[in-house]
């Protein structure tokens, strides 16, 4: 449901009473889960922590995993882009040839499709430094699309065959339905053909499918991955003859299909699967914060990671339109400067509206936060010089200073105005009830460990 400002919330049955959670507690409750499995395992308290998130996170959505880990209990150290660190898992094992020489300049294309989001990035392997030439991809898109296509094929011919719809309106059943498909995508991943089997009430579901069936009906949503890779391939004006290696992260390309456009489009390339499709992003994030820890080895000491900005970053100028300050693809950190003035003659504030895309109007680009700058010089239209500054730091995240040049007025923002960034007092108010949700969740697992031994 929608909260206070527009925020989403989740509600949720606690003991019989109603709980409302913001998606960063939510997100928390992940985090303090696995960093409660790390410290069983090495027997040591964990306090800080390097986190991955999608590469076309928003500045918002990094703010918020951010805050996350801040109510876990955990102190940040770096936010990467999924792609990147699987590209650093990568890097480590491949280094070095056979014989120790350290391999020659590559171009390497890390295709990364999940259960829900997508990535795809292009990078530059020289002697241990990693540099993201250029990355695309679509928050929206992985392993849930084909198990939503599937479903939806699955439902016309259930209701085909009985004569009668017995879906429509029953989330249950369509759940159960869904449910039986993604069961069945995994089979097909192996197997040519699978049964989609369930009940809906009384009724038995049981429907034949094929491999064939399956790459029919989810091959648009293929070729929306393939699109990506194009786009990646065009930003960083490359030839798809340049990329020496595709490396495969992510559950969902272990769909024969997917490998199949891969490899059809890299013109038969043989795909590196040496990298472990579900661990290579912990991986990565892990060599990550060794590196940030100061553990140095033979494989750690010569690895410098290089990455961009996915989409680009400006402000809103008259007419709504779009002027960029930084570039997609910019290498981050990151610090550009642009000039803007005023419009109307005498005019001492300007509003500066902050926005990420790559549309020419403001319109269809993503609002991230304004700020207002007072006390400019007063002039005639177009005279006063107004200096925008953007910075990007190494977790991606964005700073705005605007600064008159002949009254030295400034005004700079961590986008404290950003709709979706908590306050330091939600932050440590939510940070109480993680605390005090750990406990109520140690007493229920006292208690059903306790029944267990009756």
């Amino acid at each position: 449901k929608e909260g206070e400002g527009g925020k989403p919330i989740v509600s949720v049955d606690v003991n019989g009473e109603k709980k409302d959670f913001a998606p960063e507690q939510i997100s928390a409750m992940v985090l303090q889960k696995m960093k409660a499995t790390a410290e069983a395992q090495l027997g040591v308290p964990i306090t800080k922590a390097v986190v991955t998130v999608p590469a076309y996170f928003n500045d918002a959505q990094r703010r918020q995993t951010k805050d996350a880990g801040a109510i876990a209990g955990l102190d940040v150290l770096r936010i990467i882009n999924e792609p990147t660190a699987a590209a650093l898992a990568y890097g480590l094992d491949r280094r070095e040839g056979e014989n120790g020489e350290v391999i020659k300049n590559q171009c390497i294309l890390v295709f990364d499709l999940g259960g829900g989001t997508f990535d795809v990035s292009l990078l530059n392997l020289q002697d241990g430094v990693f540099e993201v030439l250029s990355t695309a991809g679509d928050t929206h898109l992985g392993g849930e699309d084909f198990d939503t296509s599937l479903a939806a094929f699955a439902q016309k011919e259930i209701e085909k065959e009985r004569g009668a719809d017995i879906f429509t309106g029953d989330e249950k059943a369509l759940r159960k339905l869904r449910t039986a498909c993604e069961k069945a995508k995994r089979e097909l991943s192996v197997a040519n053909h699978a049964n989609i089997e369930c009940f809906i009430g009384e009724i038995e579901i049981n429907m034949k499918i094929t491999r064939e069936q399956f790459e029919k009906v989810c091959e648009p949503t293929f070729q929306r991955c393939l699109d990506s890779v194009k786009r990646v391939l065009s930003d960083a004006g490359k030839k798809k003859e340049e990329v020496d290696e595709i490396v495969l992260v992510g559950g969902s390309t272990r769909v024969p299909r997917v490998q199949g456009i891969l490899t059809e489009y890299f013109d038969g390339k043989t795909l590196n699967k040496s990298v472990h499709p579900d661990e290579a992003v912990a991986y990565g994030a892990a060599v990550q914060g060794a590196i940030l820890a100061g553990v140095r080895d033979k494989q750690t000491s010569r690895v410098l990671l290089m990455d961009v900005v996915p989409l680009s970053l400006g402000v809103e100028c008259e007419g709504r339109q779009f002027a960029k300050v930084v570039q997609r693809n910019t290498a981050i950190p990151c610090k550009k400067k642009s000039e803007f003035t005023t419009v109307y003659d005498n005019q001492d504030e300007i509003d500066v509206r902050i926005f990420e895309g790559e549309r020419s109007n403001t319109d269809g680009n993503h609002l991230l936060g304004e700020f207002q700058i007072s006390g400019i010089e007063r002039a005639s239209a177009g005279e006063p010089k107004i200096d925008v500054t953007f910075e990007v730091n190494t977790n991606g995240l964005l700073t705005v200073t605007a600064k008159d040049r002949v009254t030295g007025v400034e005004a700079n923002v961590s986008l404290q105005h950003d709709r979706g960034r908590l306050t330091a007092e939600e932050i440590e108010r939510m940070c109480a009830e993680a605390e005090a949700m750990a406990e109520e969740d140690e007493r229920l697992a006292r208690m059903r460990e306790y029944e267990g031994t009756d």
